[in-house]
């Protein structure tokens, strides 16, 4: 007779593995390359015959099967994948099966060392498509980056980041100049001016990085186009090398160089991509879109600590701020849980006791200012 501590653990695992299964049947949808399609078809072929080993362990047990149910991280996910492409969920999850590989780390039965092990190959799988996938569509890129693109390549998490510079920033301005005892107009307007410079501030710094990333690789190609035309034996010698450096055979490695610099049109955009990693057709996207998400981005979470102000004032519009800066703090911190995979509760509180801590102090300095200017 199993315990209870037994068939918790296997409705766990049921759950784990019925999330997956749903994920990854999204993902196949939502990807066009057909070859990745079936790949992700046949992950989650592994997960329902995981999904079905818990479901006969219960039935066991003598425990009842529970209906099936997404939780929200992996419908997220899934509507992500199917709105923006895999690519832009791939990192993520990538992190999602390195942790399902080592829950099964504790676990006994003959079952779940094959299970682990499976797991931790899928792992592998998805670390490997999210570092050799072309990504999600430039525009959608811009849409979504922001100015946080480089914290692990992940666009979800710049998004989230882009909103909450906004909030926590505004928010501590907000409280700071309330603090000192200001007219709600004067907040209201010192609370504008902020999401407003904030927000310019992101965009043209955005501006400047993509801007400049263009310019870089325009250059960069530039000069490839040069030694294209210059030593075009040397440029195919060192493509054949980058192909042999992925494990294609040298006398294969060579033929397929040869074949790909032999056609003038395409020799370039090859090289570019293959040795300088660019997409000619991109050259890092553009600087204007992504500038308009930056902006957009910080201005969301800015404007919220600063909307109280519109409709009421005094005491009431800080409690309001505090309250309304406080949800979407909790609503930040329950996003990242996409990306870091940790519990909503425990991301979201997290997140506001942050937030709450930096706009006391910003209160109490403003407090203790204007008390010294007002003698």
């Amino acid at each position: 007779m199993k315990s209870t501590a037994d068939v918790k653990q296997y409705l766990h695992n049921l759950a784990a593995e019925r999330n997956a299964t749903a994920l990854y049947d999204s993902l196949a949808k939502a990807e066009a390359n057909p070859a990745i399609a079936e790949v992700y078809r046949r992950l989650a072929d592994t997960e329902r015959k995981h999904a079905a080993v818990w479901e006969n362990k219960l039935r066991e047990a003598g425990a009842e099967i529970p209906r099936v149910s997404v939780d929200w991280r992996s419908r997220a996910l899934g509507w992500l994948a199917r709105r923006f492409g895999p690519a832009l969920v791939l990192p993520t999850i990538a992190a999602i099966e390195q942790g399902a590989g080592s829950e099964y780390v504790n676990q006994t039965g003959p079952e779940v060392a094959g299970m682990a092990a499976q797991e931790r190959s899928h792992a592998r799988i998805f670390g490997a498509l999210a570092r050799t996938s072309g990504g999600m569509e430039g525009r959608a890129v811009a849409r979504l980056e922001g100015r946080h693109r480089s914290t692990g390549g992940n666009a979800l998490r710049a998004g989230v980041l882009g909103a909450n510079d906004g909030l926590v920033s505004c928010f501590s301005l907000v409280m700071g100049v309330a603090g000192a005892e200001m007219s709600s107009k004067s907040i209201l307007v010192t609370g504008l001016a902020g999401l407003l410079a904030g927000a310019i501030s992101m965009a043209l710094g955005e501006w400047l990085s993509v801007q400049s990333s263009r310019e870089l690789y325009g250059h960069q190609m530039d000069i490839e186009k040069s030694e294209l035309e210059m030593a075009p034996e040397e440029e195919k010698e060192e493509l054949a090398l980058i192909y042999q450096a992925k494990g294609v055979a040298p006398d294969e490695a060579a033929r397929l160089a040869d074949r790909l610099l032999s056609d003038p049109a395409h020799a370039l955009d090859t090289l570019a991509r293959e040795e300088l990693g660019i997409d000619p057709e991109e050259l890092g996207g553009s600087a204007w879109e992504a500038a308009a998400t930056s902006f957009m981005l910080f201005a969301a979470g800015a404007i919220i600590p600063v909307l109280p102000y519109f409709f009421t004032g005094g005491m009431t519009a800080v409690l309001w701020s505090s309250a309304c800066s406080a949800v979407g703090l909790f609503g930040i911190g329950a996003a990242i849980t996409l990306v870091t995979g940790r519990p909503v509760l425990w991301s979201g509180i997290r997140q506001v006791l942050f937030g709450l801590a930096a706009a006391a102090v910003t209160f109490g300095i403003g407090r203790l200012i204007g008390v010294q200017i007002g003698g």
